[in-house]
């Protein structure tokens, strides 16, 4: 004979078995939306690349989780070939992983990284190949708090420190931004860090071959700054055209 006592046990745990059910199906991976692709290359414009990298940052933020395609089915899909929405120029500090702040997958981000975010002869080379082979339609340039290089840098300004190797050469790029915000309001190394950006950017958008400025002038590409914090996980595209 089924008591009471049996009846309402069973309910119990059916309700707490769908309540935990319920739970793991609101925090289940959502699948990343896919920019869509026409003729091999993305069919977003710029601002519509752009605002795919803040839907994805805003995730990242939120702890949304996201099912980035990487799986074997993406693998083969993209064997063939790629057509990544932006390129990114970003620093190779660990902490700053461009796939991982904005959700992206396999095959949708060109990503040029080297310590302090420079754009030497082979990284300008790559960025076009981006633009004129792949037919990217945005580029990034993001700095980050507390950037190694952008403190080297600001060690030689301050300092006039020296550093052993080729770790002297490769910061002086970035020496012109850190004497541009010599004597500004604010944290001299935050304002340095935006600074690089921002010459780099602007490096990008004026001092470049055709490939990179007829798209520009056309509408078809956009150069955007941002700025990576850290502690927070936030991106701030704070240099926009």
């Amino acid at each position: 004979m089924i008591s009471r006592r049996n009846v309402l046990a069973g309910a119990a745990v059916a309700g707490g078995t769908l309540g935990v059910s319920n739970v793991a199906a609101a925090q289940a991976p959502q699948p990343a939306r896919l920019a869509p692709v026409v003729d091999g290359k993305t069919a977003l414009s710029p601002d519509e690349a752009l605002e795919l990298l803040i839907e994805g940052n805003r995730n990242f933020l939120n702890d949304v989780p996201t099912a980035a395609p990487v799986g074997r089915e993406r693998r083969l899909e993209i064997a063939q070939g790629q057509a990544p929405f932006a390129a990114y120029v970003t620093c190779s500090d660990s902490r700053v992983s461009p796939e991982i702040l904005f959700g992206r997958g396999l095959g949708e981000l060109f990503i040029i990284r080297n310590a302090g975010n420079t754009v030497d002869t082979v990284a300008l080379g790559s960025i076009e190949y981006a633009v004129a082979e792949l037919g990217v339609p945005l580029i990034v340039v993001m700095g980050h708090e507390s950037c190694g290089a952008v403190k080297a840098a600001k060690a030689v300004v301050d300092e006039n420190a020296t550093f052993p190797g080729s770790i002297g050469r490769m910061v002086e790029p970035i020496i012109p931004a850190v004497l541009e915000v010599r004597g500004s309001e604010g944290n001299m190394l935050d304002n340095a860090i935006r600074a690089n950006v921002s010459r780099v950017a602007t490096q990008l958008r004026t001092s470049t071959d055709p490939l990179l400025l007829e798209p520009q002038e056309a509408g078809k590409l956009k150069v955007v700054g941002a700025y990576y914090n850290l502690d927070s996980g936030a991106v701030d595209f704070f240099d926009r055209p």
